[in-house]
């Protein structure tokens, strides 16, 4: 009986299937399949950051507003009579005592009184909305942190003067001689309207920069 075992051995590695091993290197990053930059390193974006607990450092500046608000007004009720104007820098400047019931400019100061709660309840919502929204505001956008402080400061200063005394003192009287006359005003108004152009400022010239970049 013949053998068959030699010939049925290389019967079996002819039929063994031909292997081809990648002895390539191994990419130590993915790609995108048409580029060798990291896929990683293609998403890669700058990071928004938000003021988060910074926003305390703001905070202290709307303080210093307000303190200084509530000290000279103080001193304009223990040392001005109502309407009696001190001269400071003639003919440009005077210290006048004035109590405003209504808003800016004396807007419905003619009112029954209802004015002053409405006019409370609009400047506790916004200085709430004030304290929250300087904690998410972009860390790098100082110049809108610091306009939202002046504004939150101010806001706080008239909002003491409308529960404590139902009106807000006025004391500042800018004006020319007697021929113009620019509505008498105070510290807590200084602050908003300088917060309100910084605020400005900072969406008309800064604002989209930071967009473009993010």
């Amino acid at each position: 009986m013949p053998n068959l075992t030699p010939n049925s051995a290389d019967s079996a590695e002819n039929k063994q299937p031909n292997i081809e091993v990648d002895n390539s290197p191994t990419p130590a990053h993915a790609t995108t399949g048409s580029s060798s930059i990291p896929k990683g390193r293609l998403n890669k974006t700058p990071k928004v950051i938000a003021n988060g607990s910074r926003a305390f450092s703001w905070y202290l500046l709307a303080l210093v507003v307000l303190i200084g608000d509530q000290w000279t007004k103080w001193l304009a009720e223990t040392n001005l009579n109502f309407l009696d104007p001190v001269p400071v820098i003639e003919p440009f400047l005077n210290w006048t005592l004035a109590y405003n019931y209504g808003a800016a400019f004396s807007f419905l100061s003619d009112a029954g009184g209802w004015q002053k709660w409405f006019f409370s309840a609009l400047a506790l919502i916004m200085s709430l909305f004030l304290i929250i929204y300087l904690v998410k505001v972009p860390r790098k956008a100082k110049l809108l942190s610091t306009g939202l402080a002046l504004v939150l400061g101010g806001a706080l200063g008239n909002l003491i003067d409308r529960l404590l005394h139902g009106h807000v003192i006025d004391f500042i009287h800018v004006h020319y001689a007697d021929v113009w006359h620019y509505p008498i005003f105070n510290i807590a108004d200084v602050g908003i309207c300088i917060g309100v152009a910084l605020i400005v400022i900072d969406m008309l010239f800064l604002e989209g920069k930071r967009n473009a970049k993010a």
